[in-house]
């Protein structure tokens, strides 16, 4: 069995073993495939593994040994579902693996936005306590989480989770969800969209990317909040126009946004989030701590394993073994 891992570096930058592949066959794996290099690598290729790199319709079609396509994340939107499965090779995805790691980032941003330690351990390192004439010094304003009200815009896995830890911190909690069905952790109000913008001292996006959700968060829903709210994005970046964000924040309509996701990625430098006021990015690393990382490999070959014994799992395309589809 002949498996081909297009770009395997983020997920296993070195820290982690393809062993367990590699005893289901024979494995080449590449850090990084560029697009006009996915046919030439894949072309015997009988399995491919995938996180970033795209296999779109005209690609598929140059892969004649292709049976099974396994995306190395939970979103499986760089595969061109409907060609493969019209070729009944099943797209399997990796769900759950990240909640923990996801959720533990996103007060990892919003401690960052409410108490600065960055900056003020860089204050420290530059000398300016040393020289301070007193005891304690804060470069910024310093905030508490008890009392807050935290907006969870998608309270699924993930939102959830966020929802439980803002709890912890003596938050508030409310939601809003497309389903309308209640979340499952307890003491979360479920609340339409515009009194949730509208009250929420931090909102947190957990939603999928969807044609309607795309660039919801305007300059229309960023005007409805308090100006003292912050913004937080750990979901995926085009959720968010990220003009009028960048507008809200130079404009003081919002007080600071915390993003690990952006449109483009890597971002263009002439991204306007880049030089926005009050705004910490990072670069797309809450999925990545090494226990969501190990997770997601394990249940990955676990995948390609249980599609070789003729019982596949997380088939997201419903093509089952032998190319029957559900």
């Amino acid at each position: 069995m002949n498996i081909v891992v297009l770009d395997g570096f983020t997920l296993n930058p070195g820290d982690l073993s393809w062993e367990p592949l590699q005893r289901l066959g024979r494995v080449q794996v590449y850090d990084r495939t560029p697009p006009g290099r996915i046919v030439e690598r894949a072309l015997d290729a009988e399995i491919v593994l995938t996180n970033k790199t795209p296999l779109r319709k005209e690609t598929l079609d140059k892969l004649p040994s292709l049976r099974y396509i396994g995306v190395l994340a939970t979103g499986y939107d760089v595969v061109d579902i409907e060609a493969a499965t019209a070729r009944s090779i099943p797209v399997t995805n990796v769900p759950e693996y990240s909640t923990q790691s996801v959720a533990q980032f996103v007060f990892a941003l919003l401690l960052e936005l409410f108490n600065r330690v960055g900056l003020h351990a860089d204050l420290v390192r530059a000398g300016e306590w040393s020289a301070n004439p007193d005891f304690s010094m804060a470069r910024s304003p310093l905030l508490e989480l008890t009392g807050k009200t935290m907006g969870i815009v998608g309270p699924g896995r993930i939102g959830t989770q966020t929802a439980r830890i803002a709890q912890a911190f003596g938050m508030n909690v409310i939601a809003w969800s497309r389903s309308g069905r209640p979340p499952a952790a307890p003491g979360i109000r479920l609340v339409d969209m515009e009194r949730l913008f509208r009250e929420s001292d931090v909102v947190s996006l957990h939603c999928p990317l969807t044609p309607e959700t795309e660039r919801m968060i305007d300059r229309n829903v960023l005007a409805s909040m308090k100006p003292t709210a912050f913004l937080i994005n750990t979901a995926r970046g085009r959720l968010i126009a990220e003009a009028d964000l960048a507008d809200a924040l130079n404009n003081g309509v919002i007080a600071g946004a915390g993003l690990d996701v952006l449109s483009v990625e890597p971002p263009t430098p002439d991204n306007p989030l880049l030089t926005a006021r009050n705004c910490v990015i990072t670069p797309h690393i809450a999925w990545a701590s090494k226990e969501a990382r190990q997770r997601l490999l394990a249940t990955a070959v676990d995948n390609v394993r249980r599609f070789l014994e003729g019982q596949p799992q997380n088939v997201v395309n419903g093509v089952l073994a032998g190319g029957e589809h559900r």
